[in-house]
């Protein structure tokens, strides 16, 4: 088999790698962005990260939930452990690349749009952001529509804090009065 060029090469290195990143993440990530994250050496093939993940979950460092995987309280400590022995370019790489995925969990999880369709047709939005401490901005809105609804909180989730700060504005305002 040939050789990869990067530093990462056996299981053993592969499986801390994995266990570096999941470390490093607040949330639950998909097998996409796992791979993604973790294939940032090159030096190994995709089936060998899988079957890493896979004696990973088996030996109980990290668990797969429905929003994707998560690491363990075993796999926290192992790998606090042995992360050092990471090539220091691998490290600062996946750290990188990890603390942009995490940025945007810890946005995501501020943010929280629902919907609840009324008897009579239309649909209630509920939109609200925190900062962590609590909400900063939380309101009900009326959507003519399913679709309508849908937009609302996408453009939400999109736009959170610039539509906060013009909420703000519009009621901070002073009106001339003559």
């Amino acid at each position: 088999m040939e050789r990869q060029y990067g530093f990462i090469h056996e299981k053993l290195e592969i499986k801390i790698l994995i266990l570096f990143i999941l470390r490093r993440l607040p949330k639950a990530v998909d097998m996409e962005k796992l791979t993604e994250l973790t294939m940032c050496d090159g030096g190994f093939h995709f089936f060998d990260f899988a079957d890493c993940v896979a004696e990973l979950r088996n030996t109980g460092h990290i668990e797969e939930t429905e929003d994707g995987w998560l690491i363990t309280q075993k796999g926290r400590e192992n790998g606090e452990i042995t992360e050092s022995s990471l090539p220091y370019s691998v490290r600062m790489r996946a750290e990188r690349n990890t603390a942009i995925v995490a940025q945007a969990q810890e946005r995501e999880a501020l943010i929280s749009t629902s919907r609840e369709l009324r008897p009579l047709g239309g649909s209630i939005v509920r939109l609200s952001m925190s900062d962590g401490m609590g909400p900063v901005l939380s309101m009900e809105l009326l959507a003519g529509s399913d679709e309508e609804a849908e937009t609302m909180q996408k453009t939400f989730k999109k736009n959170a804090e610039s539509l906060y700060l013009r909420i703000m504005n519009l009621l901070l305002e002073q009106e001339d009065t003559k």
